[in-house]
């Protein structure tokens, strides 16, 4: 690990003022720390943003809408009951990602700005183009089964590791920002980018910009009563998805008057998939409406290398995630597969 200057400051202001280039924000630090022993991260100074005040809130407005600051943790967002009961399917992400211990510890902000899992990236020994642009993507040709089938390039292969970050996109979440120039909100779908030629560069964020909020719309709480969120992965406990799905529904006199989807584990970026959304919206429910839409979900992508098997998985996990959201939201967050808390095994998570 480099040495680095290390400050708190007090404010949003000073905050802002301290994060020039060459430094970065750390909250709870779950992921940046890991990277800077890995020599993947080496900033020049740490602004500790941990204990900035009004950065912790749930905010509710008078229509439904919901605002949670970037500081809120995983843990407390997924247990607050009124969130649980408006936006059920980002509390059954939330609960899907890594261990209670971090989830206890990490924070909204973190969780969107976490970088990619691919092991080429945290190898400083091997060619990265997100990493060290222009060094190349020993991902391709390399161990890549886990890699992207949606919007990769010949640059970047990599995956978007979040889980909360699904539900966020398919419910037209917003993000705030704060920088050297003022606040501005960026629609969450254009938050994370794809790689193109610059996979360096991961997200929207201007330079020294910092988010302070997520605002989900009282619209999103419109899907409460038909919302699922499902992850594949390859152990049990603790481990990134191999593919996952976000769908919720709005239903009524028995047909689909809205569905809102979304894919992970498939790209650098939560994969909003509106083409299937729009294939539903007024269709009756059923398996073959499902299965079209994950064919249209699906239709663009293409393997990466030895992952060609992610395709046919995706389009059955978001079939499987619309027959349960159909079925309705259950009462109470469903216990995560193998848990001693399930109900059954965990075989019903398999896609």
């Amino acid at each position: 690990m480099n040495r680095f200057d290390y400050v708190r400051p007090t404010s949003l202001a000073e905050a802002i003022a301290a994060g020039r280039e060459g430094s970065a924000f750390l909250a709870a630090g779950t992921n940046l720390l890991d990277l800077m022993k890995g020599g993947v991260e080496r900033p020049e100074r740490l602004v500790d943003i941990s204990r900035l005040p009004g950065l912790d809130a749930i905010e509710w407005s008078a229509d439904g809408a919901v605002r949670i600051g970037t500081l809120v943790r995983n843990a407390d967002l997924a247990y607050d009951a009124r969130f649980q009961k408006a936006f059920p399917a980002v509390a059954e992400a939330l609960l899907s990602g890594a261990s209670a211990q971090l989830r206890n510890a990490a924070t909204l902000g973190g969780n969107l700005m976490q970088r990619t899992r691919c092991p080429y990236f945290y190898d400083v020994a091997s060619a990265c183009n997100r990493r060290a642009p222009g060094s190349g993507c020993d991902a391709i040709g390399g161990e890549n089964r886990l890699h992207a089938v949606l919007g990769w390039s010949e640059h970047c292969i990599a995956t978007h590791p979040s889980d909360l970050c699904v539900p966020l996109s398919a419910l037209d979440a917003m993000v705030e920002v704060e920088g050297p120039h003022g606040r501005r909100e960026i629609a969450f779908e254009a938050l994370h980018l794809l790689p193109g030629e610059t996979p360096a560069r991961e997200t929207a964020l201007a330079p020294g910009e910092l988010i302070v909020a997520v605002r989900l719309p009282a619209e999103a709480a419109a899907f409460a009563g038909h919302a699922r969120y499902l992850k594949l992965r390859e152990r049990t406990s603790y481990a990134f998805a191999v593919v996952s799905a976000a769908a919720a529904l709005r239903l009524e006199d028995g047909v689909i008057r809205e569905a809102r989807l979304a894919l992970g584990g498939v790209a650098a970026k939560p994969w909003r998939a509106r083409d299937a959304e729009a294939m539903l919206a007024g269709a009756s429910p059923s398996p073959e409406a499902f299965a079209g839409a994950a064919e249209a979900a699906l239709a663009d992508a293409r393997p990466s290398g030895e992952n060609g098997f992610k395709i046919e998985l995706a389009r059955r996990i978001l079939v499987r995630a619309l027959s349960l959201a159909l079925q309705g939201t259950p009462e109470q967050t469903p216990a995560l597969p193998a848990s001693p808390f399930a109900p059954t095994s965990g075989a019903s998570h398999v896609a």
